[in-house]
């Protein structure tokens, strides 16, 4: 139960988790007539790297509690299906096998906490590993509340100490496949209440991947993000997990493209679960798209069979609705195709 618990969970009344959902009936699709829409591109382009389809898998954590090839068997079925991983700093497996199953490379997504040390050596690895993005989640600097989590595991009889114990940091973690070997001696939190701006400098002179900034959901940040050099965006509220704000990623979405008016890739995550939700992301002016829950629940249910399942859906679903649209290729779809309700 604690396992249902944990990825259904949203902060406090998990109002910003219905509201990513929500946020999608906000907005209304144009549809155009008359167009020969026999041949369908999905393929598109970030960082100059081509992708074969818009549609990412956004890091999710600890996944050997979902299946026991947890991040490998999402690595295989997203190289099946085309799809670009982004693998969490929780992962179960290490980034090197996961990237081993995937069969080309795959970002890394990073928890930056307050202890350098412990932000480079993960970073290093990563890029040794040879992931070309690193995505440094910023909106985790608070505690969260998650009181559907808290419900499901007082009624969990289960001994899960690997993929949930609640002791001190350094204990929890010294086991994790991407913390070996760290040192974790003295660490009392990982949350990252005194991350600033400078950290992205720091990180950027220590790294040659990109970085991106995953949590950005204004456009005063993100104004900030093309000051400071930061390569791309990942709009975010941690799937309603971090914040109890209310507010959609997708109703967030147009301030920050707006902001980086083209300069960098923008990609959005929160509440996507049909191809006509992609296809607003889109028009709204996002690259790319990722999704977390989806793929988790058929990881949980079928392994790589249901990750792949799961991906399937989408894709022939984001195909139709660009063929109900009237567009052929990623390149066309504009605002033009889009209205508020």
């Amino acid at each position: 139960p604690v396992h249902y618990g944990y990825t259904a969970s949203g902060t406090d009344d998990e109002e910003t988790l219905r509201a990513n959902r929500e946020g999608f009936q906000k907005f209304r699709l144009r549809v155009r007539r008359l167009i020969d829409i026999r041949n369908i591109d999905m393929s598109t382009e970030i960082f100059g790297q081509r992708l074969d389809n818009p549609i990412m898998l956004a890091p999710v954590g600890g996944q050997g509690k979902y299946n026991v090839e947890g991040e490998v068997a999402s690595a295989r079925a997203a190289r099946v299906g085309g799809h670009t991983q982004i693998l969490s700093t929780a992962t179960s497996q290490t980034v090197e096998d996961v990237t081993a199953a995937r069969g080309a490379p795959i970002w890394f997504q990073l928890y930056p906490s307050n202890y350098w040390h412990v932000a480079e050596a993960l970073a290093k690895r990563a890029e040794q590993a040879g992931c070309p993005v690193v995505a440094v989640t910023v909106d985790r600097a608070a505690p969260r509340n998650m009181e559907t989590l808290a419900r499901f595991r007082r009624a969990d009889t289960t001994n899960c100490d690997a993929c949930h114990t609640f002791g001190p940091p350094a204990e929890r973690l010294r086991d994790r496949a991407m913390y070996r070997g760290i040192d974790l001696d003295g660490i009392e939190s990982l949350q990252a209440s005194g991350l600033t701006w400078d950290f992205v400098a720091r990180l950027k002179s220590a790294t040659s991947m990109r970085v991106m900034l995953k949590g950005i959901v204004t456009a005063e940040d993100a104004a900030l993000c093309l000051q400071y050099g930061v390569d791309g965006i990942i709009v975010s509220n941690h799937g309603g997990r971090s914040e109890a704000s209310g507010r959609s990623t997708i109703e967030s979405l147009p301030e920050i493209v707006a902001a980086v008016n083209g300069r960098i890739p923008v990609i959005v995550d929160g509440g996507f679960r049909r191809g006509s939700d992609i296809f607003k992301a889109l028009a709204l002016g996002a690259n790319a798209v990722c999704i977390g829950r989806p793929y988790v629940w058929g990881l949980g249910s079928f392994g790589q069979a249901g990750v792949e399942r799961v991906l399937e859906i989408l894709r022939t679903e984001f195909e139709r609705v660009m063929k109900e649209c009237g567009v052929t290729s990623i390149a066309q779809i504009n605002s033009s195709y889009i209205e508020r309700a």
